[in-house]
């Protein structure tokens, strides 16, 4: 199977970047320590938009990916990172070729 990589836009609310930064941390590093199908996991900070952050992340093939929506650390992130964000996620799927 193919690798699968995924861009994901999130736009942070205004005063909320360090709150943002600090949970995103904790989830890159948990995605790492537990994640045997991640390759590359990691945030980014627009340089025209500090407000917008892109994830860039690749997995070893969907299942992978699919682990990594179920897994705990995944799951309980949302509910600590919703009072940060000012939009809904923009989500790009793409298949390694």
């Amino acid at each position: 199977m193919a690798a699968v990589g995924v861009i994901a836009t999130l736009t942070v609310a205004e005063g909320k970047n360090a709150d943002f930064e600090a949970v995103f941390s904790e989830l890159m590093a948990a995605v790492r320590a537990n994640e045997p199908g991640n390759e590359f996991y990691a945030v980014f900070q627009c340089k025209d938009n500090p407000q917008q952050y892109k994830v860039l992340e690749r997995y070893v093939d969907q299942a992978a990916l699919d682990a990594h929506g179920k897994s705990e650390h995944f799951r309980t992130s949302g509910p600590k990172l919703a009072p940060c964000m000012a939009a809904a996620p923009v989500i790009e799927y793409l298949d390694g070729i």
